[in-house]
């Protein structure tokens, strides 16, 4: 099979990964223009300083042995299969650095003959790149849930992220679409290489010397809505892989139909809001410091899909607002919707020099639609209705649709704004550190 063919087979295949940022576009290039967007294989991530980075995602094969029902590469699906040498994927690689296309590869594959051969292949892919060729790019590499230990941690040594897929919340929702797969079998691997990673991190504080393991952390993925799982389910087993393998990111993937069977839900939409919500939730608990069991319980088992997680909260917990901004700790102004982590920073900076007001406020940049709810600027409560539940629930509901309606004359965000249209704080921040 030609390699062009093999590539856009093998990167559609990858496409429903999510463990990285986006991919996917139906943006061509026209003559006279500059890039494509449309072939498949390009993603997009996002580096520890905030750069958006190009990576070369694809599989090393999508001949599995697993029949997974939700997933387009198992084994009882009639799809066109092939399977990349790793000496082709080391020189696609690095063909797509040299010309600049790509600054990375994101490498996963299906289980190929069995766990330990498809990790074979892949360690061998990586280290001919890294050491047979001296390539530098980012790496983000799949771990193979099954495979040996000594076969992954040596991966390690080579890859910038690991992950290892977990796709479905529960040991019941792997029986019913994943039998085949195990929990035990997937959280072993994150188990290695969590160990590995601090074990790595204090003999780099006595030798320097020695090479860096997994720099970049590890990730994983969940299928969201092929199950009935609750979303208190899924973020209490976030919770608990953030706490025990201290993971970078879970990816939510909304699930998309790509077959029928009895186990699967119909023909459904894929609840690409609620896989929104998660990752709002999911935001909280890393930065804001929320609890899973704050946000839902088992009378709220799932998030709410008219309100984001924080603005839920604070609404089922008026009796600990409305909060006085010049006397709040940290801790509680990060509980108030409509101030993020950064602001609540400059709130608790510039309240040591003088109180603040209404208009300071705003100039740091609190979306006071919102704050303005729960907060008292020297005594003085700006909400302009009483602390009741249901009226403040109304009141963000329809805040939130009066922005859906309007048209504004949206402009390009630029590092350097005109003087004459300068982008305000309250638009730029939230944009760029997706505070809450």
């Amino acid at each position: 099979m030609e390699l062009e063919k093999k590539l856009n087979i093998l990167a559609d295949s990858a496409k429903y990964d999510a463990s990285c940022s986006s991919s996917g576009s139906t943006r061509k290039n026209k003559p006279g223009g500059v890039g494509n967007g449309s072939l498949g294989g390009i993603c997009h991530s996002f580096s520890d300083d905030g750069r958006c980075i190009s990576l070369f995602k694809i599989l090393l094969t999508n001949h599995c042995i697993f029949d997974c029902k939700y997933c387009v590469n198992r084994a009882s699906n009639d799809i066109p299969r092939t399977f990349f040498t790793p000496d082709e994927i080391t020189a696609l690689t690095l063909g797509f650095y040299r010309r600049n296309y790509i600054e990375g590869l994101f490498l996963s594959s299906a289980i190929y003959k069995n766990p330990d051969y498809t990790m074979e292949l892949l360690l061998t892919t990586v280290r001919k790149l890294r050491k047979d060729n001296r390539f530098n790019g980012y790496i983000h590499l799949k771990a193979i849930p099954g495979a040996d230990p000594r076969l992954i941690r040596e991966a390690g040594y080579y890859a910038d992220r690991m992950s290892v897929n977990i796709e479905l919340p529960t040991q019941n929702s792997l029986k019913l679409l994943a039998p085949q797969k195990s929990k035990d079998a997937i959280i072993k691997p994150m188990s290695v290489i969590s160990s590995k990673i601090l074990e790595n991190r204090d003999e780099r504080k006595h030798y320097s010397s020695s090479p860096a393991y997994v720099p970049a952390g590890q990730s994983t993925q969940m299928v969201i809505g092929a199950t009935p799982d609750t979303d208190l389910t899924i973020m209490t087993l976030s919770e608990n892989l953030y706490k025990r393998f201290r993971l970078k990111r879970v990816y939510y993937s909304a699930y998309v139909p790509v077959s029928s069977h009895p186990a699967l839900p119909g023909n459904i939409v894929p609840p690409l809001l609620r896989e929104h919500r998660l990752y709002q939730a999911d935001w909280l608990l890393r930065f804001y410091g929320f609890k899973a069991e704050e946000l839902l319980n088992a009378d709220n088992p799932n998030l709410d899909m008219e309100l984001d997680p924080k603005s839920d909260w604070a609404v089922r917990n008026l009796h600990l607002f409305p909060v006085e901004v010049n006397s709040a700790d940290y801790s509680m102004l990060l509980r108030v919707p409509g101030i993020g982590v950064h602001s609540a920073h400059r709130i608790v900076a510039a309240r040591r020099h003088h109180s603040l007001d209404y208009g300071s406020l705003k100039k740091i940049g609190v979306v006071l639609k919102r704050a303005c709810l729960f907060i008292t600027c020297r005594g003085k409560y700006y909400g302009n209705i009483s602390m009741n539940e249901a009226l403040i629930k109304d009141s963000l509901a329809s805040a939130g649709e009066k922005s859906k309606d309007k048209n504004p004359q949206w402009q390009q965000l630029s590092l350097f704004p005109s003087p004459d249209r300068p982008v305000p704080a309250q638009v730029l921040l939230p944009s760029i550190t997706g505070e809450l």
